[in-house]
C-alpha cells in the first residue's frame, strides 16, 4: 500500500473512531458531517472522500462502535471469550461504563435510535446481536444448551436496559441502585431454574 493510500486509511479510520464515540454521546442525528469533520481537523468536502454518503459513515460507526470492547481487551493483550461471566458483570454494569457513554455499549447508548434507522445500521446492529448473544452463552455454564443461550439473551437485555436507565436517572442514589440490584440478578441468573 502506498504513502498516500495508508494515510488515507488512516484518516479513514480516525472519522469512523471520533463518529462511533459521537454518535453514542449524542445520538444518530446528533451530529453532524460538518461539526464531525471539523472534530477531526478537516474539511467538509473531504468527507466524500472516504463515504458516499452521511448513512455510509453511521453503518461503519455503528460497526466500530459495537466491536470497540472486543478491539480495546484485545489491545491490552485480553482474550474477551476468557473474561469470567461475573468480571463481565461487574465491568459492563459499572459506574464508570454509565459514566462513559461515548466509550461503551453502543446498545445501551443508542437502542431507540438504531430501532429507526436505516436497514444499514440495523443490518450491523443485528450481527453484533448474535455475536454479542454468542459470546454471553459461552460464559454461561453448560454453554452448549438453549437454556444457557435464554439466559444469556435474557441477562445481555437487563444489563443494557439498567445501563440505560442508570444513564436516564439523575438521582446519583437511585442510578446506583438500578446498577447493583440487576448485577446482583444477573450473577444469580445462571443457577435459576
Amino acid at each position: 500500500m502506498g504513502r498516500s493510500q495508508l494515510e488515507k486509511q488512516k484518516t479513514h479510520e480516525r472519522i469512523v473512531t471520533l463518529a462511533a464515540k459521537r454518535l453514542r454521546e449524542e445520538g444518530l442525528e446528533g451530529i453532524g458531517v460538518a461539526d464531525l469533520m471539523k472534530e477531526a481537523g478537516l474539511t467538509v468536502g473531504g468527507f466524500y472522500k472516504h463515504f458516499a454518503s452521511r448513512d455510509e459513515l453511521v453503518a461503519e460507526a455503528m460497526e466500530s462502535a459495537i466491536g470497540s470492547w472486543r478491539r480495546q481487551q484485545e489491545e491490552q493483550g485480553i482474550d474477551p471469550a476468557s473474561i469470567s461471566l461475573n468480571d463481565y458483570i461487574d465491568n459492563y454494569l459499572s459506574e464508570r461504563h454509565r459514566d462513559h457513554c461515548g466509550e461503551g455499549c453502543a446498545y445501551a447508548a443508542l437502542t431507540a435510535d438504531m430501532a429507526r434507522s436505516s436497514d444499514a445500521v440495523r443490518a450491523v446492529a443485528t450481527d453484533g446481536l448474535r455475536r454479542n448473544f454468542e459470546a454471553m452463552t459461552a460464559r454461561m455454564p453448560q454453554p452448549e444448551t438453549v437454556e444457557a443461550r435464554r439466559k444469556a439473551i435474557i441477562a445481555s437485555c437487563l444489563m443494557t436496559g439498567a445501563l440505560g436507565l442508570a444513564r436516564v436517572a439523575n438521582d446519583e442514589a437511585l442510578s446506583a441502585e438500578i446498577l447493583e440490584t440487576v448485577k446482583q440478578f444477573v450473577k444469580a441468573l445462571p443457577q435459576a431454574k
